[in-house]
């Protein structure tokens, strides 16, 4: 009956069918793609539907703003474990070219960010690291910028 949750699957791999199954993003004809087995990357694409595009033409400025809503929270909840508070705080989009076809997406975290993420929140202070997520088309053209400030403490429980 819920045969895509076997144990057989990876965590990556389980994470990526949820997301794809999401209301928010399925209705938003958002596909995640590619999820790397340690979370340190994640590919997506916005299908060019006739239910996601505005009365100009084009995909939906609010589309694709959710387009970059939930990943760099999930990658890090994954990454740090449960042993931190992850969530989204702030966001801004700046919208640079119209979008008529597919929209895609590649959000990465180095090791270096991880480890400065990880120092910054061991003594239980809040950090709130920034990213940026550049959504293009398939002619790897620029179709907005968006910055994503996420929340992240070392619970409680855990703190030295």
């Amino acid at each position: 009956m819920f045969s895509w949750l076997r144990c057989s699957r990876t965590p990556a791999q389980i994470m990526k069918r949820r997301l794809n199954l999401w209301l928010p993003l399925l209705f938003s004809g958002i596909v995640i793609t590619e999820i790397a087995e340690d979370f340190t990357s994640v590919k997506g694409k916005m299908k060019n539907w006739k239910l996601t595009k505005n009365m100009h033409g084009s995909q939906f400025g609010g589309s694709l703003f959710k387009f970059t809503d939930p990943i760099y929270a999930m990658m890090l909840q994954n990454i740090l474990g449960k042993s931190y508070y992850v969530w989204d705080k702030e966001a801004h989009i700046d919208f640079v070219k119209a979008a008529y076809g597919e929209v895609f997406l590649e959000c990465r975290l180095s090791h270096a960010e991880i480890d400065a993420i990880k120092n910054a929140a061991a003594n239980g202070e809040k950090h709130l690291p920034e990213f940026t997520v550049r959504l293009f088309d398939a002619h790897n053209e620029t179709i907005a910028i968006a910055k994503r400030i996420v929340y992240v403490r070392l619970k409680r429980e855990h703190r030295p």
